[in-house]
């Protein structure tokens, strides 16, 4: 029987309104109106290669945990604005979908209103593309200054991997670069290792990150690179942070490593009338 063509829908997830993209091979991905967040990617081999957790919260009130969250304009709690800024709670809008043969890909969009205006006075339109291909995913965010004065901003696509157990995966590529060492009094630090394997809280960005990555994890092992975003953000909140997650089980610590694509040490400026594009690309491996 032959395989059915790539396709999107509407659904329902969890309550939400959601896009499922069907791509080639059986592949699945379902991205939320709320945030244009995506919560779900399935490879060809079944296998879900994100991290969702059982108790996020879908009502709005709060960002959902897991997934891949859109942080903007701010990253983390660099700045005056709310923690990771303010689009993951919005609802965006559908912008553009299509499908080919061997990909499915859907573009959602937001912008600056009066909320967003009383909290950063800045004109801006804001699109996240999500392209699903085999075994592969692309996502791309496009900042747009609609202004008539430079805007600056940080922030970051929140990639939330599964792993089965942390303690046994190992992260290459990072080698020889300098990184912000969070979890532990902010200190800059070299790495010096060839692999970086998480036996702690982790929480560190580093610097200027051009190579692309290998997420050795067993049966869940990724590749990944990036492109527009100078910097690489590596967390996992450990037994007592995650302890303190409302909304994580206490031990999903340990099923998580968040590899993030961000603009963190030092703002992208976007002058009035320009684009800044930045990518992230996900390859079962």
């Amino acid at each position: 029987m032959a395989a059915s063509k790539p396709f999107i829908e509407s659904i329902s997830f969890r309550g939400i309104p959601a896009l499922r993209l069907c791509g080639p091979g059986g592949t699945e991905a379902v991205i939320a109106l709320q945030g244009a967040q995506l919560l779900s990617w399935r490879t060809s081999d079944g296998r879900e290669r994100l991290y969702l957790s059982e108790r996020a919260v879908f009502d709005g009130s709060v960002p959902i945990r897991g997934g891949v969250p859109v942080c903007f304009p701010q990253f983390a709690a660099l700045g005056a604005l709310p923690k990771h800024g303010f689009v993951r709670t919005r609802q965006w809008e559908v912008a553009a979908q299509r499908c080919g043969d061997d990909y499915a890909l859907a573009t959602l969009a937001t912008g600056d209103d009066a909320a967003t205006r009383a909290l950063w006075p800045h004109p801006f339109r804001l699109e996240l593309t999500v392209m699903l291909e085999a075994d592969r995913i692309d996502l791309e965010l496009c900042v747009t200054n609609t202004g008539d004065a430079p805007l600056a901003f940080t922030g970051a696509l929140h990639s939330y991997l599964r792993v089965v157990q942390v303690e046994d995966a190992a992260l290459e590529g990072l080698r020889g670069y300098d990184y912000r060492d969070s979890a532990n009094g902010g200190r800059v630090v070299r790495e010096t290792g060839t692999e970086l394997l998480v036996e702690a809280e982790t929480d560190r960005i580093y610097f200027n990150a051009k190579r692309p990555l290998l997420l050795k994890a067993a049966n869940l092992s990724l590749g990944i690179a990036q492109e527009g975003f100078p910097d690489v953000v590596i967390w996992n909140p450990w037994v007592e942070k995650c302890a303190t997650l409302t909304d994580m089980p206490a031990s999903d610590w340990r099923h998580m490593l968040c590899v993030e694509a961000a603009v963190a040490n030092t703002p992208a400026t976007v002058a009035p009338g320009e684009e800044w594009y930045g990518r992230q690309t996900l390859v079962a491996v």
